[in-house]
């Protein structure tokens, strides 16, 4: 490939879309910028994936994916085998090589604050800026807080080479850890955010394959655009949260909070999804994410958006707490000596991303007070290994059960979900079971000879089942 000089003009909008399509670099290649990666490539662009770890070059150039996202590996191997996708160490030859740079570095909690750390997009939206060869859009998918992309416009004025001219625009991303990939090629919608006419003609032409299958597209402000991420997964956020401090109600109540959600979820204002009571979220995106617009809403003035984090968050962590007390209580008020089953290290299926992980939180929290914690997960046990060596990992659903004085299943991986159950009852110690996830069949396991106690089901709830909320879910 050789560097062409590019010129963005006004004037050369509907020219340009008709020529060569836009060579593109994707500047740093973890989760997201992997996925989107692989994805650009598959909608037919040239495509470069640069990051400063030379083993994780060294690994993606050959498909190798350092996390476990269904369907990945493969989009990638194929398009490494393309031609159509690189990945390399070398940003000044990507920038040079690209038109369009998308900035998917990470935006990590700082040190000792709510408040997100942009130092990462910072550096890498000025190493563009300074290594462009010819006009060149910066675009931002990030997760940042609002007025990142305006400091950033000031940031790189006076680093732009002489006579290239750039432009940053923010397009964040939506993505399911899980279902990365199907979010990327078949977005629900696409935002763009301060955008030029010329701008938004190239980011129209990069999308125009999801666009023409019907993803809505959403042309705004740059502050706008940087807040709806952060916003949808607040609303999500505090969507479980919800539901978990309902839950505390059915209890005192004696009520099941699993029927009531399935009953709210037929309301097309609501909808079911997210209305799970149980352990609560984790991951890499809503807790760090609502805490860094709880910080940002402070700056800003805006104390209610604020005040409603602050409690969304507590309301969350507190299901941890709640967990490891059933626990307690099922092992006769201490936990010490016990062996403790716990099937998931996942903060949920379909990925080993442990981070701000409810399921080992807990299984930690009782290592701590003595307890012998068993951890098994399909996927995370490696990832979980690292994170938390001092516990113990099986191999198997069955090496976690056998012998446990009480199991916990603390991630709703459909591996546990069908589980046997009288299979697993004849290898535990005592077969209770805490079903922090509301996941599992609880008519069935109790058939099973299991004793289920549920977050949000009082024990009556719990042993009555009257609702088969299969059922239930299947009403039109």
């Amino acid at each position: 490939m050789t560097t062409r000089k590019h010129k963005m003009r006004e004037s050369e909008v509907s020219r340009n879309t008709e020529k060569t399509p836009p060579r593109i670099s994707v500047v740093g290649t973890g989760y997201l910028g992997a996925t989107h990666a692989a994805a650009m490539a598959e909608m037919g662009f040239e495509v470069i994936g640069v990051d400063s770890d030379p083993a994780k070059v060294a690994a993606l150039s050959i498909g190798d994916v350092p996390f476990f996202e269904p369907g990945l590996p493969e989009l990638l191997r194929k398009h490494v085998a393309s031609g159509r996708l690189r990945f390399t160490t070398d940003l000044a030859d990507a920038t040079a090589l690209s038109d369009v740079h998308f900035i998917c570095v990470g935006t990590p909690q700082q040190r000792g604050s709510n408040a997100a750390n942009t130092s990462y997009v910072e550096a890498a939206t000025l190493d563009v800026a300074r290594n462009l060869t010819h006009d060149g859009l910066i675009v931002g998918k990030s997760t940042v807080p609002v007025g990142t992309g305006a400091r950033l416009r000031d940031l790189i004025r006076d680093h732009v080479p002489e006579g290239v001219r750039a432009e940053v625009v923010w397009n964040p991303e939506f993505l399911r850890e899980g279902k990365a990939v199907a979010d990327t090629l078949a977005p629900d919608r696409i935002v763009i955010g301060g955008t030029t006419k010329l701008s938004e003609a190239i980011l129209r032409e990069v999308y125009a394959l999801p666009i023409a299958a019907g993803a809505p597209v959403i042309v705004c402000d740059l502050p706008t655009a940087e807040l709806v991420k952060v916003s949808a997964n607040a609303f999500l956020a505090t969507k479980i949260s919800f539901i978990n401090a309902i839950a505390e109600v059915c209890v005192a109540a004696g009520a099941d909070v699993s029927v009531l959600a399935d009953a709210l979820g037929h309301d097309s204002r609501i909808g079911r999804q997210f209305l799970n009571a149980g352990l609560g979220f984790g991951g890499g995106c809503l807790p760090k994410d609502i805490r860094a617009l709880m910080h940002r809403a402070t700056e800003l003035g805006a104390f209610s958006a604020a005040s409603l984090m602050q409690q969304v968050d507590e309301i969350n962590m507190s299901q941890r707490q709640r967990v490891v007390d059933l626990a307690i209580e099922a092992c006769g008020g201490s936990v010490l000596n016990k062996r403790i089953g716990i099937l998931g290290a996942a903060f949920k299926p379909d990925t080993d991303d442990v981070r701000d992980s409810p399921a080992l939180n807990v299984a930690a929290a009782l290592h701590l007070r003595g307890a012998q914690s068993i951890v098994f997960d399909p996927e995370a046990n490696d990832t979980a290994r690292r994170s938390f060596p001092t516990l113990s990992y099986a191999d198997s659903v069955t090496d976690a059960v056998t012998g446990a004085d009480v199991i916990l299943v603390l991630t709703e991986w459909p591996e546990f979900v069908n589980a046997d159950a009288a299979e697993l009852a004849e290898l535990s110690n005592r077969a209770i079971v805490i079903d922090a996830r509301n996941c599992l069949n609880t008519s069935a396991w109790t058939a099973a000879g299991w004793d289920v106690r549920a977050l949000g089901r009082s024990s009556r709830a719990v042993s009555t089942d009257v609702y088969e909320r299969e059922s239930l879910l299947s009403v039109a």
